[in-house]
């Protein structure tokens, strides 16, 4: 049984921090401060992250999608978070995301600032160590074929930001399993038109089967269509196997 002390990414939050803007809110700005480290869009003079609701979620599963809309929504109103639109399409409505430094200044305290100076002394190692590269999924809606070796860049083609923790599940998964299974759980997710979590669902049906390889799964597949003829052949439901 894995320890729910040591084996995640933790959330990091300055308790000075949280009673000045809310706890919900500073939990929030510092995962946005985080993925702005990353710099891989600059716009306007700032760099900038972008982010759906749902993906949020898949960040925060401990929260509701509303908790998350009020958090953003207050850290909008004390001039802590800036919202933009860079979306290349015209239909897409994916909010992006800066933090107003300038604003933070003004609601620390020398005791945040201290926290923050001995905070930063374990935070910067993992920060190094993630996963860095970040494709621009507002592009397209479809599944990129260039991501199909990489799992990592799967995901952050198809559904959004990838989060650490989002990160060590899929790293487990590929330990456990293989990158192109995890990569065939996520298609099956996105046809079905589900998030992530359905793919782990996939993947601990396919563990617990000893399925291995795509071979493994197109057999099953045929195991399941034949169980079920004379009926109508549709693809195999993971959920019931």
């Amino acid at each position: 049984m894995r320890s729910l002390l040591v084996d995640e990414y933790p959330l990091i939050v300055l308790p000075s921090l949280a009673k000045e803007i809310g706890l919900n809110e500073a939990i929030m700005l510092q995962q946005i401060h985080f993925w702005l480290g990353k710099k891989k869009h600059y716009r306007d003079g700032r760099y900038w992250i972008y982010n759906t609701y749902d993906g949020w979620v898949e960040q925060f599963p401990f929260w509701s999608k509303s908790t998350i809309r009020r958090a953003i929504t207050s850290l909008e109103k004390q001039n802590l978070l800036l919202v933009g639109n860079y979306n290349k399409a015209g239909f897409d409505n994916t909010k992006w995301y800066t933090i107003n430094y300038q604003q933070i200044k003004s609601v620390s305290r020398p005791s945040v600032q201290n926290e923050q100076t001995e905070c930063s002394k374990w935070t910067d190692a993992p920060v190094q160590n993630e996963q860095t590269n970040t494709i621009d999924y507002t592009e397209t809606n479809n599944i990129e074929s260039s991501s199909k070796g990489n799992p990592f860049h799967f995901y952050e083609t198809n559904f959004g930001v990838l989060s650490p923790f989002i990160s060590e599940s899929i790293k487990q998964w590929c330990n456990d399993l293989s990158d192109e299974l995890v990569i065939e759980s996520m298609k099956i997710a996105l046809k079905e038109g589900k998030r992530f979590n359905y793919a782990e669902g996939i993947l601990k049906k396919w563990h617990s089967n000893n399925i291995k390889t795509l071979e493994d799964v197109e057999a099953a597949e045929v195991e399941f269509k034949n169980k079920r003829k004379p009926k109508k052949e549709k693809d195999i439901d993971w959920d019931n196997l």
